[in-house]
């Protein structure tokens, strides 16, 4: 039995359809709080999955582990959160609630009630906050690239996490990423951090402050200016498909660590640039010379720890058959 946490959302809602396709049984919590953060652009509800294998309860993570204690699942797959640095800085006791202690209340039940079971959450990079920017960057007419060879693979797990600004939303994501770490470590519990770059696909409901290249494709389709926030629009994203991210999973799932950490993103199989992603759907915008705090100027996963630890993962998505999906269908 494997249960998810935000199943709505773009990354739960396709582990629930990869799992309930291998034949397992899948149990999903989600409360749209998606659309509390973002108004109706940032609603779920229309990304509910019917199956008789699966169970769903519109709970909170922050109160849920009576499902846990009922169910035992073999993997809880922690979705849900607060997913932007911007809307946090709205409300930070929001944010720290729903991220830091979502997550310690999911971990604590997790440990009472089925510690033989895998537990996977789903961090990114802000942990890492603004220090990727003190990398050496080389400027070209469309993007950012790095001069300094150390990043010639992309940023690795390696990266201090201290003594830069995260951004609250960094913090509180930090915050339930070192907790997963430490129950691993601490408990001898099966767990491991995804520190993701930029996830998509079409079943995500992107708003501007969150789910950047379906944004642009959503500002495609509706005839909408896109803002460009500092740094010439040249800043770069790594993409990974939220399906690759799932197999992922599933490849953990199947040979488990203590608290592993792995960077997890496009890295150089799949990045674009602001710049180049306004070209590609062909997106007027407008431009501040303001960056959002803690911004990356250029961010590209390094993947080969992952790899290296389970050779049989590939990715099934190119850049090109994200653009082309976003293309063809965002909500």
């Amino acid at each position: 039995m494997i249960l998810v946490t935000g199943s709505l959302g773009l990354v739960g809602s396709e582990a629930v359809r990869y799992f309930l396709d291998k034949g397992e049984e899948v149990i999903g919590i989600d409360n749209n709080m998606r659309k509390t953060f973002f108004g109706k652009d940032g609603d779920v509800s229309w990304n509910q999955i019917v199956h008789d294998n699966y169970t769903f309860y519109p709970k909170d993570i922050r109160d849920c582990g009576d499902i846990i204690k009922k169910c035992h699942p073999d993997m809880v797959i922690h979705c849900a959160g607060q997913p932007s640095h911007d809307w946090a800085m709205t409300n930070p006791i929001m944010d720290f609630s729903v991220n830091a202690k979502g997550t310690l209340c999911l971990l604590e039940a997790f440990r009472k009630n089925t510690p033989d079971g895998v537990f996977i959450y789903v961090s990114t990079n802000k942990v890492y906050g603004d220090r990727p920017n003190r990398i050496g960057l080389m400027e070209d007419n469309k993007r950012f690239t790095p001069y300094d060879l150390r990043f010639i693979n992309g940023i690795n797990e390696s990266m201090s996490v201290d003594n830069c600004m995260h951004s609250l939303f960094g913090v509180s994501k930090l915050s339930g990423d070192l907790l997963t770490q430490e129950y691993g470590k601490y408990f001898n519990l099966k767990t491991g951090v995804f520190r993701c770059g930029c996830i998509t696909g079409s079943a995500q409901s992107p708003v501007e402050l969150h789910g950047f290249l379906a944004y642009v494709a959503r500002c495609s389709k509706e005839n909408k200016v896109f803002k460009i926030y500092g740094y010439q629009g040249k800043q770069v994203r790594d993409i990974i498909h939220a399906y690759d991210l799932v197999t992922a999973f599933d490849a953990f799932y199947h040979n488990p660590k203590q608290g592993e950490v792995y960077n997890m993103g496009g890295g150089f199989h799949s990045n674009i640039s602001v710049l180049e992603a306004l070209e590609t759907f062909e997106v007027c915008s407008e431009y501040t010379d303001t960056p959002r705090k803690g911004d990356h100027k250029w961010y590209i996963s390094d993947c080969r720890k992952f790899k290296k630890d389970y050779p049989m993962w590939s990715y099934k998505y190119s850049l090109k058959d994200i653009i082309e999906e976003l293309k063809g269908k965002v909500c």
